[in-house]
């Protein structure tokens, strides 16, 4: 990933945060037929080990799925995950547009790449642990939240008998942060006038991030 030094972001809670914001990742490997990329949820767990550094992504796919048989075992797979993400118009650079107009279009948005080899597990108490932290993840919000144990062991025994679990020692963790630091204050905050008046989330979640990733001597006062 093409990652100018004012656009990095290494804070490890930062980095945390978006992917258990974003937990629905894009997983890339190298099989036999060249790159694949599948879209799995992930469950995260930051602590560091001795060989994950940075944490460690745990997911699933289907046993028919052949990513976990067809993956070239010597090569590091990568994990993204996106975060918030905005067309921004150079009208909203209130400053540079009307003093010399020499500004374009560009897009905002945040990222986290994963790096680390791939570990396949086919062990039904592994998978069994691993949906039952999934779905408690997931349902915690609801006001009735579903279990596993809510459906028939024999059923659920049938359903972990169809998947295979995946996980990945994160070895790198690299973030992107592209939300407009290379821009003036004054164009800054045009923009994020202009991204306030938007209705998506996106957007709305974008203004907030150009005003907390401002450079440091930039940001207004407290």
């Amino acid at each position: 990933m093409y990652l100018p030094p004012h656009f990095a972001e290494t804070r490890p809670a930062i980095l945390h945060d978006l992917i258990a914001a974003h937990p629905l990742g894009t997983l890339v490997t190298l099989g036999s037929t060249g790159l694949d990329a599948n879209h799995l949820p992930f469950e995260f767990d930051p602590a560091p080990t001795a060989t994950a550094p940075h944490g460690t992504l745990l997911a699933h796919v289907a046993r028919a799925n052949p990513l976990w048989r067809d993956h070239a075992g010597t090569t590091e797979v990568l994990a993204i995950f996106q975060g918030p993400q905005a067309y921004i118009t150079p009208s909203w650079y209130t400053s540079s547009k009307p003093a010399h107009g020499q500004v374009v279009p560009t897009w905002n948005y945040c990222t986290v790449h994963a790096h680390g080899p791939l570990v396949i597990h086919d062990d039904p108490a592994w998978l069994l642990a691993l949906v039952t932290r999934l779905t408690a993840r997931h349902e915690a919000s609801r006001a009735a939240p579903w279990s596993v144990s809510d459906a028939p062991a024999d059923f659920i025994a049938k359903q972990l008998a169809a998947i295979v679990g995946l996980e990945i020692p994160v070895t790198r963790l690299i973030g992107k942060w592209k939300v407009s630091q290379n821009r003036p204050a004054a164009d800054r905050a045009g923009l994020v006038a202009g991204l306030a008046s938007a209705t998506t989330p996106d957007a709305v979640a974008m203004g907030r991030l150009v005003t907390e990733h401002a450079p440091p001597s930039t940001r207004p006062a407290p």
